[in-house]
This record gives structure tokens, sequence and C-alpha cells, in this order.
């Protein structure tokens, strides 16, 4: 039911090959992950449990929620790296939650696990500040490989990286400052929008799939959620082209997207 927590070898050539886990590399990887503390927010006890259980077994420490204001309370009083969190909420919204929990902490990694699967959800979710969506009923071995995407990218942003600035046309993407302006116009962007936007821009002229953009953006070395894909683009491009400026985000029908200016 959920993936096994394995090591992989690396050989001098660079290719990787499965190795077995060891009982020593086992409770490594664990103790690692201890130190990884996540917050489920849902109001369904049953699920809630199941939730536990699962990211329990994978290693993680992890607390829960059943409604908004408890969730504040929770990231008040403990330190949390990432939360599941459900838009059904007894008290407020789960896209009013995910709002507030985002400009509270804007490093967190927030992922929207939800029934509901109307793309204007997925939208809100994703203005709200959510770094991904899952919907129900969902498969348990995917939403552990999306959490561990979405820690690992907070992991490498965290160490720092290029200190470029990229820019085509009127569009720039100020890489250490994390920040996008389109002219003299500055782009508030989540972490995962600004990572997208730069990855696209970074390739500028290049059309990418949405299998390489999930791999390259996401971390997901396995079959993706195209429509992820999807609503980060329609969320940039409102964002883009707020004031009125020209498409840049190109999609190539049957091949991806593409950053150029007509």
């Amino acid at each position: 039911m959920v993936i096994d927590p394995g090591v992989r070898a690396t050989n001098e050539a660079g290719a990787r090959s499965e190795a077995r886990p060891t009982r020593d590399s086992l409770r490594s990887a664990f103790a690692e992950r201890g130190g990884i503390r996540i917050l489920v927010v849902d109001d369904d006890p049953a699920l809630v449990d199941l939730l536990r259980r699962v990211l329990t077994y994978q290693g993680y420490t992890v607390r829960s929620a059943s409604s908004g204001a408890e969730a504040f309370e929770q990231l008040s009083n403990y330190g949390v790296d990432l939360v599941v969190l459900d838009l059904t909420m007894p008290d407020l919204d789960g896209i009013e939650v995910c709002r507030r929990l985002r400009e509270a902490t804007p490093d967190l990694q927030i992922l929207i696990l939800t029934g509901r699967g109307r793309p204007d959800d997925e939208i809100a979710g994703l203005e709200a500040g959510a770094d991904d969506f899952v919907r129900k009923p969902f498969d348990h071995n995917v939403l552990a490989a999306r959490i561990s995407s979405l820690l690992r990218r907070r992991d490498e942003i965290s160490r720092g990286g290029s200190s470029e600035v990229l820019r085509y046309a009127d569009l720039s993407v100020d890489v250490p400052g994390r920040v996008a302006y389109r002219g003299s116009r500055r782009i508030e962007l989540t972490s995962t929008e600004f990572e997208l936007l730069r990855f696209l821009v970074g390739n500028a002229q290049h059309v990418l799939s949405k299998d390489l953009i999930l791999e390259r953006v996401w971390g997901y070395d396995f079959g993706g959620n195209y429509n992820i894909v999807e609503v980060y683009v329609r969320a940039l491009r409102l964002k883009l082209e707020a004031g009125g400026e020209p498409r840049l985000i190109h999609t190539m029908r049957g091949a991806g997207y593409v950053v150029r200016s007509d």
C-alpha cells in the first residue's frame, strides 16, 4: 500500500540503480524524515487516521487538526513543514485557511487534498497559495510521492542557487530575490509559481512538455497529474497579463508550453 523507503545507489557513470535497503539505511532514512513535521487538516476522523498511519509509516512526524481554527493553533504551537489540507472545513472554508496559512508562513508547503473536483476549486486553491492539489479518492503511493517531491524541492530552494536574473521581452525573473517583473510592475508569486516561471523563462523559445515540467518543477519521476501544470500555467498567465501585457506563455497543442514573444 505504501512505497517502501529505499535507497538509491549511483555508479561512477551517473546511472541510477535500485539498492536493497539495509536495516541501518532504513533507520537513517526514518530518523531524517522524523524531523519533518506534517499537519493533516481534515474533519473526517477515519481519513485523518489513515493519513496518520500512512505518513508515520513513511517516517514523518504527524499532527492533525479538524478545523481551520485548530490548524492555526497547531501552527502557532508547533513547527510545521508541510500541510495536507481539505477544502471543506466546519468553520472556515479551506481556501481561506490556505490563504491565511500562506500569509503566516510563506515557505510552508501546502498540499490540498479534497473531494472537490471543479477546475475553479483548483484555481482558487492555487491562487490562495497551495503548492499542489490531489483529489479524493487518492492512491496512497502517489500522495506519499507528491509529499516527498514538495519537501525535496523545498530543501533545494533553501540551499540557495543561481544569482542570475533571467530576462525575456519585458519580463525579468530575479532568481536570488525570488521575484518577477513585467517592465516595472512587480509580480507577487508563490514558491511554486516562481519555480515554474523560472523554468519556462530559463528555456524560452523551447517547447517544454508537461512531463518535463512535472519532472523539473514538481520533481515527479513518475506519471503525474497534467492538470496541475495546466492550472499553474493559467494562474501564471493571469498574473503576468494583469496589467494588459501581451501573452508570453503559449500553449503548443499536443506538445506542451513555450515562452515566446509574438
